[in-house]
């Protein structure tokens, strides 16, 4: 028996995934050239990966967006060796990876309690630097979030993922019978009667050329990179945005996602997949969905009616193939189990996978 519970990002707010602030670190102290006394060192600026933060919140706090740690204390009769400044620490989300203005790396905070330095105080005046004082660094820095969740929805707009996201965690995503009702993630977590849980993330629709930003496309892409797993969810009628736009069939709509993914980053068609078709209560599905099957088992034999750019360098191959109904409920049960079941499969792979580049790495120090 599964129950299910939801936690929804917008609980803290309008949901944002990027937020440029600026980060100084402290001053050091004057020295004291008569005695010798040396300044105290600036204070650090540091982040601080915090479950209860968002960068909404955050922005909220702090509208100047500006991080300045303190300045060390000047050395003194009273005190030669002055006090260093006291740091400065900026809680955000867990998930964030922060660049430099110029595109530098500072790296990434993915669990709550994670630190990253990202500007060091200056140091304190001394014999070395003529008992003058120096600033601390001072930078520009960019906090870009991507969502951190055990299952991403991957589908074009409309194909029901909001609508299964309801139904598997009662989470409340906008629900409609046009196309672009997700315009932020959403996420939901499946409960199971063990106490397991798993979070699964709801993104807004692709579109034909996402990789190339199109509707905003990186935006929503990134947030595919940090999930353990994908679930495609394809209409089993086929696709089309809009009366300008050509009709896609559920087998054409596969091959254009994949191929979305795959000129992202290659790395994703590497990631375990399954696939729900939905729509299941509509008339003629069950023969679509029999097509779809049979074009499923030997792709390269209907891959000659597609574009070339439409087709997919690697053919993903899904651990599942579950047809499924929003409406009706069918197939919905299957699903979860099924997402608990691949997931801890890949669990067991890694562990055994460690286990046995310690036994190499333990054998190889015998050599």
């Amino acid at each position: 028996m599964v129950w299910v519970s939801r936690a929804l990002l917008r609980k803290y707010g309008r949901f944002m995934d990027d937020l440029r602030i600026y980060v100084r670190g402290g001053t050091g102290g004057m020295g004291y050239p008569r005695l010798g006394g040396e300044g105290g060192k600036g204070g650090d600026v540091w982040l601080m990966a915090h479950e209860k933060i968002t960068l909404k919140r955050l922005k909220d706090q702090y509208p100047t967006k500006r991080f300045i740690a303190g300045t060390g204390a000047n050395s003194s009769i009273a005190a030669l060796k002055g006090a260093s400044g006291k740091d400065c620490e900026v809680n955000v989300p867990p998930g964030i990876s922060v660049t430099s203005d110029d595109g530098k790396m500072f790296g990434e905070l993915n669990k709550p309690g994670e630190r990253l330095l990202v500007a060091r105080g200056g140091i304190g005046g001394c014999l070395v630097t003529n008992f003058l004082p120096s600033k601390g660094q001072a930078h520009t820095i960019h906090l870009d979030l991507k969502l951190i969740a055990d299952v991403g929805l991957v589908g074009f707009p409309n194909a029901g993922k909001s609508s299964l996201l309801t139904k598997i965690s009662r989470a409340a995503p906008e629900v409609a019978d046009y196309a672009f009702t997700t315009i932020k993630p959403e996420l939901g977590i499946v409960k199971y009667a063990d106490h397991k849980q798993i979070t699964v993330a709801d993104l807004p629709g692709l579109i034909e050329g996402a990789h190339m930003n199109k509707g905003r496309g990186h935006k929503f892409l990134k947030h595919v990179e940090r999930t353990k797993q994908l679930l495609f969810v394809v209409d089993v009628s086929g696709f089309q945005l809009s009366s300008l736009s050509p009709f896609r069939t559920a087998f054409e709509t596969i091959m254009l996602l994949a191929k979305e993914l795959e000129l992202y980053k290659e790395e994703l068609r590497t990631k375990p997949a399954l696939l729900a078709i939905n729509k299941m209560d509509l008339p003629s599905a069950k023969e679509k969905l029999n097509e779809l099957m049979e074009q499923l088992q030997s792709p390269e034999d209907y891959m000659h009616s597609l574009p070339v750019k439409m087709i997919p360098d690697v053919i993903i191959k899904f651990k599942e193939i579950i047809p499924i109904s929003t409406h009706s409920g069918e197939g919905i049960e299957e699903l979860i189990e099924c997402l608990r079941k691949i997931l801890d499969e890949e669990a067991e792979k890694k562990i055994e996978n460690y286990q046995r580049e310690q036994l190499y790495a333990l054998h190889q120090s015998e050599i």
